[in-house]
């Protein structure tokens, strides 16, 4: 058996209950980590130690986990430099000059989220950099901040088809055994389910009404009123942000130099997701030069196919070099100042990348099988849906549960693709062609059946505590994490009932009309009200 069963769900509730009971995520998430290996490790409190051991340091041995470790910790060091030069003060006070209302702020930094599409941690991360000060300004709360963060990044990277995120869904898809019936590329397939995507669609447009409708409620609303006294975020009530760092009281500096050091990185990324493919593609045989590489591969296979966390950590040590010039150049700082300011940024992201690191360990022991030293909870959990023996219109809905609980338990939306949609793609296929659907109703079946997994998986990241989006979105915004959690909790519970209910109808009926009709029906309903009902 590749599971440990019912008991593979107490890691993630203990941790869960401890991060609230305790305000104290680095101790709750350890002692989660803890209940983990003492369950692989048959009780042995010796070899629960070992395993932990092995869990931190196999986090920070995988590549791809490690490049966006350094990636982090050096972003931090930019924003040492941004606010010891007093560059993030000097955009923050031209930007509130033009700005002059929280709702402004909020509608730039839903812009801004929307526009940085290509990876969930550079988005959470740059554009918090960059709208902190100018939120600070016009009195929004930090907890605002984050959510708007949060939910524009994971939603928006599911729905565009150049991210990091889509890549992995469509290799994921192409893999699944059933997909060679439906009669198309794995790119089409995802284009053409988008509209289905109610979650992260949903997402974007409860963001849009909060924001332009002012229609805050639960705890939010709470954050928003101390906002506007002043108090950007509750420090007695769910204690201190991860850290900051302080920035000059007198300076220099212009609006460009918080813009410059933001545009190379943005624009550094973008040439850096291409560029590594190409030269990851030379093999000294058939492709021995850069040139022969460009040639051989498109720029949107190449984009497409990119390793981000190579590509980000890339452009963050060109975007540093730059910048450390550029900044000498103006005279903002001395040498000496410099390297204070790198060691004093990256210092303060330390709390994050501890919480990071531990999370990615969490992760690790409850999605792993058994055979590989974890509790395999996915797996029981998808095994649970395979035998019930569920009809094709029930699919939907039960699918959308099941990755929502295991991506929230996990923390981890991709981990969830992996263990769903090779799942969801065969059983759907299987009983559209039973129940005798011809080509279109059997796609269609097919995209509703994915969709529901994206969909309960990104609001599986999007909601649990221990996502390293909802870290990072955290991070980002200068945050107490559990404020963050338990301020856009009620939100993204509202859009994951308004997407149920689409997707059970939209199931039964296999029609995209139904599933939106259904949606915005609960939607428009309890946005009118929740806000009533639900004041703190």
């Amino acid at each position: 058996m590749e599971h440990y069963g019912l008991l593979g769900i107490v890691p993630p509730v203990l941790t869960i209950v401890l991060a609230f009971a305790t305000k104290d995520v680095v101790v709750s998430l350890f002692l989660g980590i803890l209940s983990g290996a003492l369950i692989t490790g048959g009780g042995n409190p010796a070899m629960a130690l070992m395993n932990i051991s092995d869990l931190l340091a196999g986090s920070l041995a995988d590549g791809w986990n490690i490049r966006i470790f350094l990636f982090c910790a050096l972003l931090g060091g930019l924003v040492g430099m941004l606010t010891k030069t007093g560059s993030a003060g000097a955009f923050g006070r031209w930007a509130s000059s033009k700005l002059k209302s929280s709702r402004g702020s909020q509608i730039m930094t839903f812009i801004f989220g929307v526009i940085i599409f290509i990876d969930d941690y550079f988005n959470s991360l740059s554009v918090g950099t960059v709208m902190r000060p100018i939120s600070d300004k016009s009195k929004t709360s930090r907890a605002k901040l984050a959510y708007i963060l949060d939910s524009t990044a994971a939603p928006v990277c599911i729905l565009a088809p150049i991210s990091s995120w889509v890549v992995t869904v469509m290799s994921i898809v192409r893999d699944s055994e059933g997909f060679d019936k439906l009669g198309m590329s794995e790119l089409s397939f995802f284009i053409r389910s988008i509209p289905f995507n109610l979650y992260a669609l949903t997402t974007l447009l409860m963001v849009l009404c909060v924001i332009l409708f002012k229609r805050d409620f639960g705890p939010m609303k709470a954050s928003e009123a101390l906002a506007k006294e002043g108090i950007f975020y509750n420090e007695e009530k769910y204690g201190a942000v991860s850290g900051n760092v302080r920035e000059a009281v007198e300076s220099r500096a212009k609006p460009v130099d918080m813009l410059f050091p933001i545009v190379v990185l943005i624009a550094s990324a973008v040439v850096f997701f291409p560029v590594t493919t190409w030269l990851g593609s030379i093999d000294g045989e058939k492709i021995t030069s850069f040139a022969q590489a460009v040639a051989s591969t498109s720029f949107g296979q190449a984009f497409n196919n990119a390793d981000s966390s190579v590509a980000l950590c890339y452009s963050i040590i060109l975007t540093i070099a730059l910048t450390y010039i550029f900044y000498l150049v103006r005279g903002l700082m001395t040498l000496q100042e410099s390297g204070e300011a790198l060691r004093d940024g990256i210092k303060s992201m330390v709390p994050a990348l501890i919480i990071l690191t531990m999370a990615w360990s969490i992760g690790t022991i409850i999605k792993s099988p058994r055979s590989e030293g974890g509790l395999g909870l996915g797996i029981y959990l998808s095994a649970a849906v395979s035998d019930g023996g569920f009809p094709v219109g029930l699919l939907p809905p039960i699918l959308f549960i099941l990755s929502a609980l295991i991506a929230f338990a996990t923390g981890t939306s991709w981990g969830t693709f992996g263990i769903m949609i090779p799942l969801a793609m065969p059983i759907v296929t299987g009983l559209a062609a039973g129940n005798g659907f011809g080509q279109a109703e059997l796609v269609k079946a097919a995209m509703i059946a994915v969709t529901s997994v994206l969909s309960g998986a990104v609001w599986g990241d999007h909601a649990s505590p221990i996502s390293d989006t909802t870290i990072l979105s955290s991070t980002g915004a200068s945050c107490p994490h559990l404020e963050h959690v338990a301020t856009q909790l009620p939100y993204v519970a509202f859009v994951a009932v308004c997407s149920f209910c689409g997707f059970l109808i939209g199931g039964l009926t296999q029609s995209l009309a139904f599933c939106w009709i259904t949606d915005l029906i609960v939607f428009a309903s309890g946005f009118g009200i929740l806000p009533k009902v639900f004041k703190d």
